[in-house]
């Protein structure tokens, strides 16, 4: 994959579920780092444990817009 490659553009509704999921109360970080895993590996994306913790840290900072969220999984996400 070159440099300048970007993965897919999720819908408004996925980035909202993946949103409300981490938002769901009585889960840590750990938790949400995992559930943001999944969401990239179901889709058939890679990603990193530990780079998954660090974009949950980065999206809880900036208050999880959309818009912010979609830039954090082109980010954290390989193609496999």
């Amino acid at each position: 994959m070159s440099a300048t490659a970007k993965i897919e553009k999720f819908s408004a509704r996925e980035l909202l579920n993946l949103r409300n999921e981490l938002l769901q109360s009585g889960i840590d970080s750990w938790q949400a780092a995992e559930v943001l895993s999944g969401f990239l590996t179901g889709r058939g994306y890679g990603v990193s444990a530990e780079h998954a913790r660090n974009a949950i840290m980065r999206l809880e900072g900036m208050g999880c817009n959309l818009d912010c969220m979609q830039e954090e999984l082109e980010n954290l996400a390989f193609v496999m």
